[in-house]
């Protein structure tokens, strides 16, 4: 029987690595894209210490922006997962440099996809195309993949976070508005954690490496829903196989945690760490961002409860989740293991 083939963009990120690993070790054939072919060697070295599989992975160069690449590697292809994303560390200059290529990128391969008659794509979103662009006094609350993120509203989105909303809503648009079978599954994961395979890791696992670091005096009183990675993969895999995920948007989430929480979670299993118990006045994060720039993204959730309900998931793809205890310990200890701080 021949195995089905699967086209994956992001091979080198943190999600996307661990769901190439996933889907080799359920027998499915991967083109994994990078942005640059001096990674593929190490990148594959990584991913074969985690499948025996590792004969089906083969490797692409593209860019998001170049149509024509993405007609030629949606050719015989029977599912796509648009997994790369460019996410910043700092707030760009000009939104326009996330945005654009977000867009232009998410559609480029739908088009090429819908050309090429691919059964599937399944593009990753964010929660930060649910969550946001509300106005102060309602912005904590219970969210579900019915809400979405209000992109003209400056004050409570970011520039990544309007990228990702931006980019899905045009993804939905584009498979409306054209007469095709090409069948859209969004996903939208939280903050993500869990165990990181290379010193080239996730943005989110920051989180981790900043509390345990011993450098961090304090902690922002303010928290995120998060989802193990592997989690986060198996629910890509699952919207790729089950045909009741075909025009669904699903949250990626395992449940919401302070900074509060993470931080006595990871005292507890890492007692020689010097990791901070005293809360910081918002005031003072705020101030402080000036100097750490990374904190600017995070200042729309000071003292916010963004929770997203994960049912929808659960009931329709019967996922289960990793629990937000082992995906924070499991990411701070491969942190750990590989020497990264």
């Amino acid at each position: 029987m021949k195995k089905e083939k699967v086209l994956l963009t992001g091979v080198t990120g943190f999600l996307g690595s661990h769901t190439t690993i996933q889907l080799l070790n359920k027998g499915y054939e991967v083109i994994g894209t990078l942005r640059n072919m001096n990674r593929s060697d190490a990148i594959k070295q990584i991913i074969a210490k985690n499948t025996p599989n590792i004969n089906s992975l083969s490797f692409a160069e593209a860019d998001l922006m170049d149509q024509e690449i993405w007609n030629d590697l949606t050719k015989e292809v029977d599912y796509v997962m648009h997994i790369a994303s460019p996410f910043p560390r700092e707030l760009p200059k000009h939104e326009d440099d996330l945005i654009i290529p977000a867009k232009e990128g998410t559609l480029n391969i739908l088009k090429a996809s819908a050309k090429n008659n691919i059964k599937r794509v399944i593009l990753t979103s964010s929660t930060g195309s649910i969550v946001y662009g509300k106005e102060k006094s309602n912005r904590s609350g219970v969210y579900t993949e019915n809400d979405w993120t209000d992109v003209t509203n400056k004050k409570d989105t970011t520039p990544y976070f309007r990228s990702k909303t931006i980019a899905e809503q045009a993804a939905w648009d584009f498979i409306k508005t054209n007469n095709t079978k090409l069948e859209l599954t969004t996903i939208c994961p939280g903050a993500i954690l869990g165990p990181v395979l290379e010193k080239d890791f996730g943005t989110s696992a920051n989180i981790v490496i900043k509390m345990i670091d011993g450098k961090s005096p304090a902690l922002p009183k303010l928290g995120f829903e998060i989802v193990d990675v592997r989690s986060a993969a198996d629910l890509h895999i699952k919207a790729m196989e089950s045909p009741k995920a075909s025009g669904e948007r699903f949250a990626a989430v395992a449940g919401f945690l302070s900074f509060k929480e993470l931080a006595a979670i990871l005292r507890e299993k890492f007692p020689n760490k010097k990791i901070p118990k005293t809360i910081l006045p918002n005031f003072a994060v705020r101030l402080f961002s000036n100097i750490d720039k990374t904190l600017k993204p995070i200042l729309i959730d000071l003292g916010m409860e963004r929770k997203i309900d994960n049912s929808k998931a659960k009931q329709l793809l019967n996922w289960q989740p990793i629990s937000n205890n082992e995906a924070i310990v499991a990411c701070a200890q491969s942190i750990v293991n590989l020497d990264i701080l």
